[in-house]
């Protein structure tokens, strides 16, 4: 499955660093705000060592790894839902996207314009959401009275979206997003064509600086006050250094580790950033190999074997008789398919099994 994630956050905050940092594509990232008007999008691969140790076994002439497509949207101020800076021009290109990251400066510098004159994470946050929450008060209340007439007749699936709809602008009356609404799956699909941005899973960014007056260390209560406020909204954060990130990029690969020691960096960010993204939106990497290819596949957690199928191929998911499976730790210490065969490790699965991240699965269809 293609996932699409919107960067998004208030003007300068690092964004289209963070942003050059994961795709190493060359965006305008300056020191002001505004800077970027049109969305730039990049593909970026899914880090996975797993998916590297596949390729080695399988003596595979291609690696291809998972992929998630970042979207850098220019930033949002307050007043964006009714035109403000520039306004909704920036919330429509959220709409396409699966997550959202928003991105949230977690350092003070006098030498970086903040655009509201104070570093507070929490009241970005509430400043950004707040403007999401009101364009999706918009969306449901113009559609709401598209099927008032209907409604009114008693067409049963214009009332249950009435119904679900109602429901979603309660919680957005009272200042919450509408994931709070706690709609089943179902209820989700009947408004999916809304693309409301506040239904969106949202991964939150705390982006600081190597070397600067980082905010967890401030010991002043706005970086406890922040990490409390994610906790409230069922969210998750992850922390990243956008800069550094984007530095070390220029940086062979065998060297980045001895600089980000001499950097004090103790994680990719990167690598942490894609991590909390899988796990913001459930989801879990099953793998296939052989001579040819070894590849990662995407798939929501829970997802039984024909729908894994169907991220390969549409026809797997219909025509699917069976599959072959055996964990991917399993199969590296068996040392090929065929060993593995032959200690009686692969087993075979029908439709009903559910897929464990880690799987190299085989599938079997008509």
């Amino acid at each position: 499955m293609a996932l699409k994630i919107g960067i998004v956050g208030l003007p300068n905050v690092g964004k289209s660093t963070l942003f050059n940092a994961l795709t190493r594509q060359s965006v305008p990232a300056e020191n002001y705000p505004f800077c970027t008007i049109d969305p730039s999008v990049g593909v970026v691969p899914v880090p996975d060592v797993r998916l590297d140790d596949l390729a080695v076994l399988s003596k595979s002439e291609k690696t291809l790894p998972a992929v998630i497509e970042f979207v850098d949207i220019a930033g949002l101020v307050k007043g964006a839902s009714e035109g403000e800076g520039l306004g909704n021009q920036f919330l429509s290109h959220i709409r396409e996207v699966d997550a959202i990251l928003e991105m949230v400066r977690f350092f003070d510098d006098p030498d970086v314009i903040h655009v509201h004159g104070e570093v507070n994470p929490a009241k970005d946050i509430e400043v950004i959401n707040l403007e999401l929450l009101l364009v999706d008060q918009e969306s449901v209340s113009k559609r709401r009275e598209k099927l008032q007439r209907d409604v009114k007749t008693g067409l049963k699936p214009t009332v249950i979206e009435d119904e679900i709809l109602a429901r979603v602008e309660a919680v957005l009356s009272e200042g919450k997003l509408a994931r709070t609404a706690d709609l089943t799956p179902e209820e989700q699909k009947v408004i999916k064509s809304l693309n409301l941005l506040t239904l969106k899973p949202i991964l939150y960014a705390f982006n600081g600086k190597t070397g600067g007056h980082n905010l967890d260390l401030a010991n002043d209560g706005r970086a406890e006050e922040a990490f409390a406020l994610v906790k409230s909204l069922g969210a998750q954060y992850v922390q990243v250094d956008a800069v550094t990130e984007h530095e070390l990029t220029e940086v062979a690969d065998d060297d980045q580790e001895m600089f980000r020691q001499e950097l004090g960096v103790q994680v990719n960010g990167l690598t942490e950033l894609i991590r909390g993204a899988y796990e913001t939106l459930g989801l879990i990497t099953f793998f296939t190999t052989g001579p040819k290819e070894s590849r990662a596949w995407t798939v929501a957690k829970g997802a039984t074997a024909p729908e894994a199928g169907a991220a390969i191929h549409n026809d797997f998911k219909d025509k699917f008789i069976r599959a072959e499976v055996v964990g991917c730790d399993t199969l590296k210490a068996d040392g090929s398919w065929s060993a593995a065969r032959d200690k009686g490790d692969i087993r075979t699965e029908g439709k009903t099994y559910v897929v464990n991240d880690g799987d190299v699965m085989v599938f079997l269809h008509s």
